[in-house]
């Protein structure tokens, strides 16, 4: 170990009363309220409140998957927020009917990953339940639907839309109640017919809101904080009005015929009657007056003044929204656009804020794909008037002045991306008679691929062999990096390359994968190994270790408050420090192109630039404790059926200024330096090994610097063929840095090393990849520690009841012995206490049945029923129930079953006092 100065310690404060405080307020705020008649809400002190509806009893704080499996130690729901209240009061008599009948209609887990249902049976309402309701003052009906990966939502009841049960219910209690007031606690839009059907009083979507969800929504039902939620998708009144609706779904290829005409760039332009709620739309409990005036304009962009006053009775938050109307030209354009936001401060009633918005005419620029503006692959101003409105949503924003521009190139760039086959593509055309969509073909490829792949390749640097350099030396100057990279074998660059997971031993328990110093012959050259940890609406650890959970996606766009979310994610990113990890594997932010994809609740709108601003938020609030998220599924990861097969086909006009735009913006302004990849194909070649997207586009132009890793278990192709597990050659080709992930980077089988030989790969493309991965290492808490740097997260104020096992450096891994193939766990490693979890990790041999074998005891008579629940990878297999013993030891046993890779956790929890473990034995079978 090298001699090191002694390092100042630098710490940071986890105040985790703060941080529930602001996931509170960004709940609060994302709340969007529809509808809002005769001020039925807020509900007012001394009220009883008659609540319906199971999803009351049971709240979805987040969707499932990978974006949601966050291990809380509490989670408060609207219910718990209500009955916790001194000045409210919840109706006891229809709680008590309802806790009686989930008795006997429990929750439904589903069977696993991907089967989890939608949502749950209802209890339809009988007399007798109306009968104790009608004493309240006012009802409030919860709908809940959760989302996740591997399954897309449907077009049917119980999914997007309402059950017969639940249309009931809330039939009858709008009958009974002069105040009915029904909250969405949902991760997505759900068809919303029923509202004119019914008439419910109020309206309002509070979304999936974290484990402070329930307070969030609890604040804004009490007026504590007026609604200042807005839609960040537009709500149509059939879901076949969504012009993506005819292909969404499709197993095999996904075109995407709309265009750039996403969500209100096409009903603003041309199907307006059919729009229930425009995108931005959001109501509060007071009135705002907006004035607005073009106050610049330069060679670059134009800045607006916005004047707004609160002119209602109680404070409140207005959201300003920008948008172009650019003229139609050559290039045909939506008739408006975003281009820019801003939110106010709590305004009094009376008192006015003035806000000036700048926006980049990058914002609105027009790609031409097919040269009509005599511009091919260029992003062009086309000369006339541009027209700029202000207001508080799409449809009501007015016009605050326009101006002139000439035509403009403002950036010259080169064919990307564009469709390998025949794509007809929406086109507005005006007439006397108004807008109509017309078709035209999109222009396709016209560039080789393999051209650009020659053209874009680095030099080779020069083998040296091992020189004594650590990676340490090239971070303090005293060596290049060229000069360290030098050192490696082809083997080496390899191993880089592939990443390990899930719950990989050599980085924080639980997490999602370890990449770099990963074994010996790379840690002796001092390469960290650096820790990923999914979200991004917390940390997900599958050792059972509690973290912190958060609004998802939708919520936090629909707060359309960009300082917010960069406080919120300030604290995540301390929490991740604390815990060891370096990268959060988020935030998501693929566009809503279609209200049924399954992980929308993780994504943040159908607009381009809303994904963008609210992601770049993220980005820097994680950045400032020097940890980084990865932004993901670059890019076009629109629906979760055959996610790893079905090809989106799309204009590159399309691609750029809706799908990769937000993405984009990351780059710009948010300094973004991980970005990770699908599973499927775009335009014919899979997005793990698209040059285009990976290097063309990604690093060429926007001058990207950081790493690109796959999706976990991801497919390349070669171009015309399909895609293969072990083809990852492409990948490397592509400069998608890093391969996610396996079980052993030294043994994992692909084509790499094969195809290095033939010269499909040369070695100058994985030092180049080796350089973008050691770049992003050298930045991290993980290469820190290495050098001596201390940094400390203090962690005050955590709130009573959290569960403190599986903290860093508590869990042990057991290898399995190569002699008599068993693990094994002795009595003093299992330790049992009544709601407490033990939890080890195991190194088993990958592709063989495993069973366990527990020796168990207690003290108790045999009229005792003592529970032993077991999880794998944080999965729920089964729960063995013992009988009091009165000292005998007893085995059973549970079949743990074929295990693909070699790293997991075995997690116990003991359901009562009295049990104890005396040893447990794990070993394959023969």
């Amino acid at each position: 170990m090298r001699d090191r100065k002694k390092q100042k310690k630098k710490k940071y404060e986890l105040d985790m009363e703060r941080y529930a405080h602001l996931a509170r307020v960004a709940a609060a705020e994302s709340c969007v309220l529809l509808r809002n008649e005769k001020q039925a809400l807020p509900i007012k002190k001394g009220e009883n409140i008659a609540v319906f509806g199971r999803c009351a009893f049971h709240y979805y704080k987040s969707g499932l998957g990978s974006g949601g499996l966050v291990n809380t130690n509490y989670v408060v729901s609207i219910l718990d927020a209500l009955n916790d209240s001194k000045d409210y009061h919840v109706n006891q008599e229809v709680q008590t009917i309802y806790e009686d009948w989930i008795k006997t209609h429990p929750y439904d887990e589903g069977e696993g990953w991907g089967t989890t249902p939608w949502s749950q049976e209802e209890m339809p309402l009988t007399k007798e339940v109306m009968e104790v309701a009608k004493s309240s003052d006012v009802a409030v009906i919860v709908i809940g639907r959760t989302a996740g990966e591997d399954q897309d939502n449907k077009k049917e009841e119980g999914s997007y839309y309402l059950t017969k049960v639940e249309r009931s219910m809330i039939e009858q209690v709008c009958q009974n109640f002069e105040r009915s007031i029904v909250l969405l606690n949902v991760g997505n839009i759900i068809d919303m017919s029923w509202v004119e059907e019914y008439g419910p009083s109020a309206v309002m979507y509070v979304w999936q809101g974290g484990q402070e969800g329930g307070n969030g929504v609890f604040d804004v039902l009490t007026g504590a904080i007026s609604p200042c939620g807005k839609l960040t998708d537009t709500i149509v009144k059939e879901i076949e009005d969504y012009p993506s609706d005819p292909y969404f779904g499709d197993p095999i290829k996904n075109y995407y015929t709309e265009d750039i005409y996403v969500g209100y760039r096409y009903f603003e332009s041309c199907a307006k009657d059919r729009v229930q709620y425009p995108f931005g739309f959001g109501l509060s409990y007071t009135t705002f007056d907006l004035k607005g005036e073009v106050e610049e304009v330069t060679d670059f962009s134009f800045t607006v003044k916005v004047t707004v006053e609160n002119t209602g009775e109680v404070s409140g938050k207005e959201v300003v929204q920008v948008y172009i109307k650019a003229p139609q030209g050559k290039l045909k354009k939506p008739h408006r656009v975003l281009v820019g936001f801003a939110k106010t401060k709590a305004l009094k009633p009376k008192e006015r804020e003035t806000i000036q918005i700048q926006v980049p005419f990058s914002y609105f620029a027009s790609y031409d794909d097919s040269g009509v503006t005599g511009h091919k692959s260029c992003y062009v101003l086309e000369e006339g008037n541009y027209e700029v409105y202000v207001g508080s949503d799409v449809r009501s924003a007015i016009c605050c002045g326009d101006f002139l521009k000439g035509e403009c190139v403002l950036e010259q760039l080169e064919e990307a991306c564009a469709p390998i086959e025949k794509l007809e593509r929406f086109v507005l055309e005006e007439s006397e008679n108004g807008c109509s969509i017309q078709k035209e073909e999109a222009p396709m490829r016209t560039i080789d691929i393999h051209e650009k792949v020659e053209r874009y390749r680095e030099t080779e640097i020069p083998y040296t062999g091992d020189q004594g350099f650590q990676l340490e030396d090239v971070v303090q100057n005293k060596c290049t990096l060229e000069q360290f990279i030098a050192q490696l074998t082809d083997e080496e660059l390899v191993y880089l390359f592939r990443g390990e997971g899930m719950c990989s031993p050599k980085v924080t328990p639980g997490t999602a994968a370890a990449f770099g110093g990963l074994n010996d012959t790379l840690q002796k050259y001092g390469i960290p190994a650096a820790c990923c940890a999914d979200g991004p609406s917390g940390i997900r650890m599958d050792c059972g270790t509690i973290a912190f959970s958060l609004p998802n996606g939708t919520a936090l766009g629909s707060t359309f408050n960009m300082e917010l979310v960069e406080q919120l994610y300030q604290f995540l990113g301390m929490e991740l420090l604390k815990n060891k990890v370096d990268i959060l594997l988020g935030p998501g932010m693929n566009i809503h192109r279609h209200p049924l994809n399954g992980r929308n609740f993780e994504y943040i709108s159908e607009d381009p630039i809303v994904t963008g601003k609210i992601s770049v938020a993220q980005i820097r609030g994680l950045q400032y404790a020097g940890v980084e998220g990865t932004v993901k599924h670059y890019c076009a990861n629109n629906q979760e059926a055959n996610r790893t097969r079905v090809e989106s086909v799309i204009s590159e006009r399309a691609l750029r200024e809706i799908y990769l735009k937000g993405f984009e913006l990351v780059v710009k302004e948010g300094d973004g330096k991980s970005f990770m990849t699908t599973y499927g194909p775009v335009n014919g070649i899979w997005t793990a090994g698209n040059f285009d997207l990976c290097t063309s586009i990604l690093r060429k132009e926007w001058k990207f610097e950081g790493i690109v890793m796959t999706d976990w278990w991801a497919m390349a192709n070669d171009e015309g063929e399909l895609a293969d597990k072990e083809n990852r050659a492409p990948m490397v080709l592509a400069q998608n840095d890093l391969y996610m992930c396996c079980s052993d980077a030294t043994k994992e089988q692909d084509n790499v090393m094969e195809r290095l030989k033939t010269g499909y790969i040369l070695r100058s493309d994985l030092q180049r990849n080796t350089k973008n991965i050691l770049k992003f290492l050298m930045n991290t808490p993980a290469m820190k520690r290495i050098m001596g740097e201390e940094v400390e997260v203090i962690c005050i104020n955590e709130k009573s009841g959290s569960e403190s096992q599986g903290t860093i450096g508590e869990i042990v891994t057991y290898t399995m012995d190569q002699e008599t193939g068993n693990i094994v766990v002795e009595e003093e490693q299992l330790v049992t206490k009544t709601g407490k979890s033990i939890v080890f990790g195991m190194v088993v041999e990958e592709g063989k049945e495993y069973h366990m074998q527990i020796q168990m005891m207690t003290e108790l008579g045999e009229l005792a029923q003592l529970p032993l629940s077991i999880y794998m990878d944080n999965i729920y297999r089964t729960t063995l129930s013992m009988q009091g013993t009165s000292g005998k030891t007893i085995e059973q046993e549970h079949e743990l079953g074929f295990l693909r890779g070699a790293n997991h956790y075995i997690k116990l929890v003991v359901g009562d006092a009295g049990m104890k473990l005396k040893k447990i034995t794990i070993s394959y079978k023969e």
